[in-house]
């Protein structure tokens, strides 16, 4: 399995910045590490920018899954769904980033980077290899019209969850389901819940419960200031969350910052991307309880709200390409900013550090994947060329008259002798013999291909139980991980793991190979 490498760091680290004793930095655990789509040089960079939910701030997905379900299933509950719904239980593990609702037919898929549609459930039931050829492999899935819900978010995992046990669960009880508007009525629950501070309230209420603070955050903040680069924050939550959220994760963290605002040169809350970066929204500073026309210069301190990519770069004074902005939303924090304007994406990926896991778990079954896999292409070789070997002997036998066929069509052509002169009984023989030859090959390939199943399954199981590598669909990339790397200049699990590496740092890109190439 070709993976892209990690940028080691290029200059010595603090010692507050070492990797673990015993460690150098040569040896940085892959969960620590930052991988590279496209080189960034951190030399270059000026302003860096961060989102703040999953970005700086690392949720307990379990338990926000759980507190979003349960406030949407009251507001449910409330348009008139029955009461049985209130038991349902959900399988908040079923889902993950980078998968497809199907409101037509109520089915959650996974893609591969081609929009190959190669896994799919229905409520939990999965679906066989021929329901998902009849509905999705004769016609292109187009997955920007109406009929489908992208699922890019952590956020939107209960979404999924909730939406896979009430397909389930209304069938069960013999009701007619309307999938398209179960799933609408779930989405239009969900942002009540988050709108009227039903989630946010909860959130609020108990940080330690829903939030794991890293204790490494704030030095990494400061380490990137101490270099000359300046911070900002951009972040769709409202300022008062924001305020909160901030001074738990690194507020009195280090004298050297009064308050978490210090950190930052700009810090922009109710930021509404993607609109942010494709509409023309004005910027507000907000004075006590008052929004006013921001003016310019952005002063440190000062709460901003709103505002839009082409103000703030006006702000920042410096080209586009000297901006790193690191957020965790692959749509309106990564493709946005990266097909709206020239600034560089860092991802954080929340979920990578048990990908990592996963991976490692699996070398010796990738081992023997890829020695099956050369397996099988033989087997397959040798399937063909005995298939045409016994094609022609029964030829020869049935009509013994007929001139030979084109050299290109016989058993000749892959290295078979027929001699003219062979005797019926010869032929028959030797056409009994292929057909036996025929029959262990196709057994071998029977069984080679249950051992890669098989394998597959084992490997598959160690990253998630129901779908899988999340980067990952069989051999290709999967829709989310090709996203990744055509938007993402690099990735890395937590903001904090930049602490191992220098502000200075040039994170190089593997050379880009073709097909041609390779071998």
């Amino acid at each position: 399995m070709n993976e892209r490498p990690h940028a080691l760091p290029s200059a010595p680290l603090a010692a507050e910045d070492t990797p673990p004793e015993g460690l150098s930095t040569e040896a940085l655990p892959r969960k620590n590490r930052v991988f590279c789509n496209r080189t960034l040089k951190l030399n270059h960079v000026e302003w860096i920018g961060f989102d703040m939910d999953y970005t700086l701030a690392i949720y307990d997905q379990p338990a926000m899954d759980d507190l979003s379900i349960r406030a949407t299933v009251e507001k449910l509950l409330k348009r008139g769904y029955p009461n049985f719904v209130r038991h349902v239980p959900h399988v908040t593990d079923f889902p993950v980033r980078g998968l497809l609702i199907d409101k037509r037919f109520g089915h959650v898929l996974k893609m591969d980077r081609y929009k190959y549609v190669c896994q799919g459930f229905h409520g939990l039931r999965e679906l066989s290899k021929e329901e998902l050829r009849e509905l999705y492999h004769a016609k292109k899935v187009r997955p920007a019209t109406s009929r489908f819900h992208w699922v890019d978010t952590l956020y939107a995992l209960s979404e999924v969850a909730l939406y896979a046990a009430l397909v389930d669960a209304l069938e069960r009880n013999g009701l007619a389901v309307d999938y398209g508007k179960v799933f609408d009525d779930i989405r239009e629950c969900i942002d009540e819940a988050h709108r009227d501070g039903t989630i946010l309230d909860a959130v609020m209420a108990d940080l330690p419960r829903f939030i794991h603070r890293d204790p490494d955050l704030a030095s990494t903040l400061h380490k990137f200031r101490s270099a000359g680069k300046k911070l900002f924050l951009l972040t769709n939550s409202g300022w008062a969350y924001t305020d909160k959220m901030m001074t738990y994760l690194i507020g009195g963290a280090l004298p050297e910052y009064p308050s978490w605002r210090h950190y930052f040169d700009v810090a922009i809350a109710s930021a509404r991307k993607p609109t942010f970066f494709t509409g023309e929204n004005p910027l507000f500073v907000r004075e006590g309880g008052e929004q006013k026309p921001a003016t310019f210069p952005l002063e440190r301190g000062k709460i901003y709200e709103g505002g839009n990519v082409h103000d703030l770069e006006r702000a920042f004074a410096c080209d586009g390409d000297a901006v790193l902005y690191v957020g965790d939303h692959i749509y309106g924090d990564i493709l946005r900013s990266k097909k709206e304007s020239a600034w560089r994406t860092a991802m954080i990926i929340q979920e990578l550090e048990a990908e990592l896991r996963a991976h490692e778990a699996s070398k010796a079954d990738y081992d023997v994947g890829e020695e099956l896999e050369l397996l099988l292409d033989r087997l397959e070789n040798d399937l063909r060329f005995y298939q045409a070997r016994f094609k022609e002997l029964t030829r020869r036998i049935e009509r013994p008259s007929e001139p030979p066929p084109p050299a290109e069509e016989t058993a000749e052509s892959a290295g078979a002798v027929v001699d003219s002169a062979d005797s019926p009984d010869a032929l028959e023989a030797e056409r009994a013999r292929v057909k036996r030859a025929v029959e262990r090959i196709r057994s071998r390939l029977r069984q080679a291909h249950t051992e890669r199943d098989q394998i597959t399954k084992r490997i598959d199981g160690r990253f998630h139980p129901f779908w899988g590598s999340l980067m990952k669909e069989e051999q290709e990339q999967s829709l989310f991980g090709a996203q990744v790397e055509n938007y993402a200049c690099v990735y890395t699990s937590r903001v904090s793991n930049f602490r191992f590496y220098s502000p200075q740092q040039t994170f190089r890109s593997p050379r880009d190979e073709m097909a041609h190439e390779i071998g």
